[in-house]
């Protein structure tokens, strides 16, 4: 069987337990015709960044399927005619990878090099001093 990355958006005025049941009727539908889900993960409610259906934001899901073509065609056709389903993108893979992708994973912000090169921050100037100079020269 090919192994695949599946992700899909479902619509952002649902909830995380209808969410959840899309996932597992998806999976049903895969093991329905032969094949198998590893690991999902639940991105979350996220911005888009476009606008898909009137919608700004959705849920993204990912799955690691392990299944026939037939079967990924036939989840495929069901999201077509699911209305809570916005996008959708399956991507044949060499092999499953365990660890959390990189949206599960937190960024750590200190480890991003400074803006200004690592410089110290110059002093900031006073008051122009022109203004006190203009004042007396025009006496």
């Amino acid at each position: 069987m090919a192994l695949y990355e599946h992700i899909f958006l479902a619509r952002q005025d649902i909830s995380t337990q209808q969410v959840d049941g899309l996932v597992e009727k998806f999976k049903q539908v895969l093991a329905d015709n032969g094949g198998t889900t590893g690991k999902v993960e639940n991105w979350g409610l996220r911005t888009a960044t476009y606008r898909i259906k009137k919608n700004r934001k959705a849920h993204y899901i990912l799955m690691n399927v392990d299944a026939p073509s037939a079967a990924v065609s036939e989840m495929e056709r069901q999201m077509r005619i699911n209305d809570d389903i916005l996008r959708y993108m399956t991507l044949s893979v060499e092999k499953h990878d365990d660890k959390p992708s990189a949206m599960m994973k937190k960024g750590d912000r200190d480890d991003r090099p400074k803006r200004d090169g690592g410089r110290e921050e110059r002093p900031r100037r006073s008051e122009s001093p022109r203004s006190d100079e203009h004042s007396e020269a025009g006496e």
